[in-house]
């Protein structure tokens, strides 16, 4: 069954954090992401909610519990703590 990641968080500047998440697209390619969405409110631009599909849950899992994910989250100058939630399609 395919999973999808949405995630929600803040960040200090939308366009260095922009910059960081484009950059480690390898990240999500060599863990099967097949799509991603990116979308933050209209009244705040550092309120981000993304979404990540993948092909299975253990895809989407071994994404999130990827070491460099985190590391760039960090470098990307996310601010609050993420809320990150493996849904699977039924």
């Amino acid at each position: 069954m395919s999973a999808t990641i949405a995630a929600r968080h803040t960040v200090a500047d939308y366009a260095a954090w922009r910059k960081v998440y484009d950059e480690v697209d390898s990240i999500r390619t060599e863990h099967g992401c097949t799509g991603q969405r990116v979308l933050r409110l209209p009244e705040d631009h550092h309120d981000l909610f993304i979404t990540h599909e993948f092909p299975s849950v253990d895809q989407a899992t071994a994404f999130v519990n990827d070491p460099r994910f985190a590391a760039a989250m960090q470098r990307g100058g996310v601010t609050s703590a993420p809320r990150l939630e493996i849904f699977e399609s039924i």
